[in-house]
C-alpha cells in the first residue's frame, strides 16, 4: 500500500449524498459522511498515519493492479493479477432515492477469485472527525462483524469472514479459490441507529444489479450520441455523483486539501456548492437532456436569492453548504500532514466571504438557460430576480476578488464586469420574452455602461488583448467565456487578437494556464499546473472562432490526461500528473460543453462537404 498514491489513481463511488475514493490498490482513502461536507471517516490521502483507511486487497506478493468502471455505472472494479491467481474487488454505494437527507450510508465491497487461489486481507481503520475523535471497537460474538463507535456516529462493518482486533481497529482475511466470493459491508449511521440487517450473498448480488440498472438507466436518458460518448457519459455520471440529491446542489469536488502544487500551500476545501460552478452545470445538463437535475439546481439557486432579499448586503454569497447554509469559518487542521507534505490542510473555505461579482452573470445565465426548457420561477420568483438586478445596477462597478479567489486584494477584474454585463443582458431578454415587469431602462443603461467600460479599460493596446484587470496587462483564461456568453462575437477582431495572445502566453502544448501568478501576484506562494477547465473552455472558444482543426486536436489531446477510469482533477502538473481536488465537477462540465460545441461544428462541416 502506497502511503500517498497519485491523486488520479482512484475511482469514485457515491450514493448521491456523499462519496468515497477507491485507489487502484483497493484502499478507501477518502470518505466523509453523512454528506460531502461532513467530517471524514477515512482520510489517508491527507495523512497516512492519522487519517484512516479501509483496505481490501490481496495479501503479499506482487500484483498488477487494473481498475475500471462497470460500463456506464458508478461501480468500481479493481483487479489484481499475479501468476498464481487473479482476484477482483467490486465497490459501490446504493443511491439514496428517498428524497430526503439521511445519516445512513452503506459502502459495499465484494471480493472474488477469478483464477487460482487468492488470499485477500482486510484492514478497517476509521479515524473519525478528520482524525480528531477517538472511537471504540466492539467485535461481534462470532467475529464476523465489528462496530466502531465515536461521538455522534456509528460504523457497522459486516463481513463473510472472521475479524480480529488490532487496537481499536479490525483486521481479517479470507482465502478464495476460483469462482468463490466474499463481502464486506460498511454502514454509517447515527449513534442510535439500528444495526443493519446481516447481508447475504443473494442480497448483495441483487443490490449490485439494482445499482447497475439505476446508473445505466439514468445514462440512457442522455441525448448525446456524438463522437466522444464514453467520456461524455462518464462526465455526466461524475456530475451526478457530485450532486447532493436532497437539495440539487453540486459540490465542486469530492475532496478537500489536495494540492495544486505538491508541497505547497494551495490546498483548499472544495466540498461546497459554488454559485458559479452550479450555474454553468445547468447548460451542460440541459445539453444532455437532464432537465430534472438542471431544474433542481435552478430551484436551489432561486432559494438562495430569496434567502438574501431581506438580509441586506450582497444579494448572493459565492458558495454555500449543500443544504444552502453559509459556511463556517475556515480553520487549519494542523494535526494532518497533508498529501505528500502539502500543508496547511484547510477545513472550510475563507473565499466564502469574498466579493465576486461575476456570480450574478452565471446565475442569470443558468436561469435564462432553464427558461428555454420551461423551468419557470413564477411571479414571485421573477420579482426576486428583478430586485436582484435592480440592486446590481447600483453595485456592479466595484473592485472584487475575481473568479480565481485570489487573496491579494480586490481589483477591477475584467471577467467580473463581463459577467455583470451578461446578468443584465439575460435579465432584459427574459423580461422581453416573458413580458415581465422590470425597470428595463435602468438595466439597459447599466448593461451598456459595463460594455463601454470593459472595451475602454479592459483592453490593452500593448498586448492587443483583453486583460485580467484594469491595472495590468496580464492575460486571464476566464475571458475565454466572452464569446460564449455573447459579450463579443466569436470572430470579432478584438477577440481573435485576444485568443492569439492567449495562445502565445497561457497555452503550453495545448494545455491552458489560468494566468501567470508571477506577473499578477495572487497573495499565495508557489505556482500551479494548467487548469483543466480552461483547456476545455479554450476548445470551445477555438471552435467558435472557426479554428476547428486546432480545437479538435486540443480536445483529443486533453482527453489523454484523464485518469484510467475517465476522471479529471482540477489541474495538470508539469509531468502530466493530475493535481488539486478530485474529481473536479468544473472540469467535467466543461468537457461536456466543449464536446457538444465541437461535435456540432464537425457535423456542420461534414454536411457542407
Amino acid at each position: 500500500m502506497d502511503r500517498y498514491p497519485p491523486i488520479a489513481d482512484h475511482g469514485l463511488v457515491g450514493d448521491l449524498q456523499t462519496a468515497a475514493l477507491i485507489s487502484s490498490q483497493g484502499v478507501v482513502d477518502w470518505f466523509a459522511a453523512p454528506r460531502f461536507d461532513s467530517p471524514s471517516i477515512f482520510a489517508a490521502l491527507l495523512d497516512h498515519e492519522r487519517g484512516g483507511f479501509f483496505r481490501l486487497s490481496p495479501d503479499g506478493g506482487t500484483h498488477t493492479c487494473k481498475q475500471l468502471y462497470y460500463p456506464d455505472t458508478a461501480v468500481v472494479v479493481t483487479r489484481f493479477m499475479a501468476p498464481d491467481g487473479v482476484g477482483e474487488v467490486l465497490d459501490w454505494m446504493t443511491p439514496v432515492r428517498s428524497g430526503g437527507p439521511t445519516d445512513r450510508h452503506t459502502l459495499v465491497r465484494t471480493v472474488r477469485s477469478v483464477r487460482g487461489t487468492v488470499r485477500f486481507g482486510l484492514e478497517c481503520r476509521p479515524r473519525f472527525d478528520y482524525g480528531r475523535t477517538a472511537h471504540e471497537l466492539a467485535l461481534g460474538p462470532t467475529g464476523h462483524g465489528a462496530v466502531f463507535r465515536a461521538p455522534g456516529v456509528t460504523a457497522h462493518l459486516q463481513t463473510a469472514f472472521p475479524l480480529i482486533r488490532d487496537g481499536q481497529d479490525a483486521v481479517g482475511g479470507v482465502t478464495l479459490n476460483a469462482g468463490e466470493t466474499a463481502g464486506a459491508v460498511l454502514t454509517l449511521c447515527g449513534p442510535d441507529g439500528p444495526e443493519p440487517p446481516r447481508p447475504t450473498v443473494e442480497g448483495i448480488t441483487e443490490q449490485l444489479w439494482d445499482v447497475v440498472d439505476f446508473w445505466q438507466g439514468w445514462v440512457r436518458g442522455s441525448r448525446y450520441h456524438g463522437r466522444w460518448l464514453d467520456m461524455v457519459n462518464r462526465s455526466a455520471i461524475t456530475l451526478k455523483l457530485l450532486t447532493y440529491e436532497p437539495s440539487g446542489a453540486p459540490v465542486a469536488a469530492a475532496t478537500m486539501g489536495l494540492p495544486e502544487q505538491l508541497g505547497g500551500e494551495r490546498n483548499w476545501d472544495y466540498r461546497y456548492t459554488w454559485v458559479r460552478d452550479g450555474s454553468l452545470s445547468v447548460r451542460a445538463l440541459l445539453d444532455l437532456g437532464f432537465v430534472d437535475e438542471a431544474t433542481a439546481f435552478t430551484h436551489w439557486l432561486g432559494d438562495r436569492l430569496r434567502d438574501r432579499q431581506d438580509g441586506g448586503g450582497e444579494a448572493l454569497r459565492i458558495m454555500y453548504r449543500v443544504d444552502g447554509r453559509p459556511l463556517d469559518a475556515e480553520e487549519v487542521l494542523g494535526h494532518l500532514e497533508g498529501y505528500r507534505g502539502s500543508h496547511p490542510v484547510r477545513l472550510g473555505n475563507a473565499a466564502a466571504d469574498q466579493l465576486q461579482l461575476d456570480i450574478y452573470g452565471e446565475a442569470l445565465y443558468a436561469l435564462s438557460e432553464g427558461r428555454e426548457v420551461g423551468i419557470q420561477a413564477g411571479h414571485q420568483g421573477w420579482k426576486i430576480l428583478s430586485r436582484t438586478l435592480d440592486w446590481l445596477a447600483d453595485s456592479w462597478d466595484r473592485p472584487d476578488e475575481g473568479i480565481w479567489e485570489t487573496r491579494g486584494g480586490r481589483k477591477d477584474f475584467t471577467y467580473s464586469r463581463v459577467m455583470c454585463w451578461a446578468a443584465f443582458d439575460r435579465g432584459l431578454k427574459l423580461a422581453g420574452q416573458f413580458s415581465r415587469p422590470a425597470d428595463t431602462a435602468r438595466w439597459t443603461r447599466a448593461r451598456d455602461a459595463v460594455l463601454e467600460q470593459v472595451v475602454e479599460r479592459g483592453w490593452s493596446e500593448t498586448r492587443q488583448a483583453y486583460v485580467q484587470h484594469y491595472e495590468n496587462d496580464v492575460l486571464d483564461a476566464s475571458l475565454l467565456l466572452m464569446p460564449r456568453v455573447g459579450f463579443l462575437a466569436p470572430r470579432d477582431p478584438g477577440w481573435l487578437s485576444t485568443l492569439d495572445a492567449m495562445d502565445r502566453t497561457l497555452v503550453s502544448d495545448s494545455l491552458v494556464y489560468r494566468y501567470d501568478p508571477a506577473a499578477s501576484p495572487d497573495g499565495l506562494r508557489g505556482s500551479e499546473g494548467t487548469f483543466s477547465l480552461c483547456t476545455f473552455l479554450y476548445v470551445d472558444a477555438l471552435v467558435r472562432a472557426g479554428r476547428l482543426r486546432q480545437a479538435r486536436y486540443t480536445f483529443e489531446k486533453m482527453l489523454t490526461y484523464a485518469n484510467h477510469v475517465g476522471l479529471f482533477a482540477e489541474e495538470i502538473g508539469p509531468s502530466g500528473e493530475q493535481l488539486g481536488n478530485f474529481p473536479q465537477a468544473f472540469t467535467h462540465l466543461s468537457l461536456i460543453m466543449a464536446a457538444r460545441t465541437l461535435d456540432e461544428a464537425l457535423d456542420r462541416e461534414h454536411d457542407r462537404r
